[in-house]
């Protein structure tokens, strides 16, 4: 059977981005990560040599109002790990695994996959894709697969009785009946 997509690994990368990229920022700002923080110019050099992700720090730079949960101008590494988990949970939309899923640094096959048959993975019509939700499309997508593998090779196995020289989603029956057809 053909290989099932999983989209815990997407998940994980794009916590780990979003986790990392903010330790990083508040090693490097004493006073804590704030968006005053986020847009000095000075810092962004200190940041670019402590090898920041650029896209992981935009993200939470333009992000900012919703990890701050208690609206204190700071944010915390307990309010990262929030944000990332109900994102986990929740699932993402196409605009978040644009902009964090190609910043993971992972393979890109899972990504343009999710990102080609979003509309179809996403069976709740949320907007949103979870892995639970990639999980059912690779298994679904599996299965049609092997389907259609399956049917293409019992009529292989039939080809003493007809042409299989095309193939088609018609049965047994309907060759039958073709033959009727053209006979009249």
């Amino acid at each position: 059977m053909a290989n099932r997509i999983d989209g815990t690994s997407l998940f994980t990368s794009m916590n780990s981005g979003l986790t990392n990229t903010f330790s990083i920022l508040s090693t490097t700002f004493s006073d804590g990560v704030t968006l005053k923080n986020l847009a000095d110019k000075e810092a962004a050099s200190a940041l670019n040599s402590n090898g920041i992700n650029q896209n992981f720090k935009s993200y939470i730079q333009t992000n900012f109002a919703s990890f701050d949960k208690n609206h204190d101008g700071k944010l915390t590494a307990d309010e990262i790990n929030a944000y990332a988990t109900n994102l986990a949970r929740q699932g993402m939309t196409m605009e978040q695994l644009a902009q964090l899923g190609t910043s993971t640094g992972m393979s890109s096959s899972l990504l343009d996959t999710v990102m080609s048959h979003f509309n179809e993975i996403d069976a709740n019509k949320d907007g949103k894709v979870t892995n639970a939700e990639i999980q059912a499309y690779g298994v679904n997508s599996s299965v049609e697969k092997q389907r259609k593998a399956d049917r293409t090779q019992m009529l292989k196995q039939m080809s003493t009785f007809y042409d299989t020289s095309t193939t088609s989603d018609a049965s047994l029956l309907d060759y039958r009946y073709l033959e009727d057809d053209e006979k009249a």
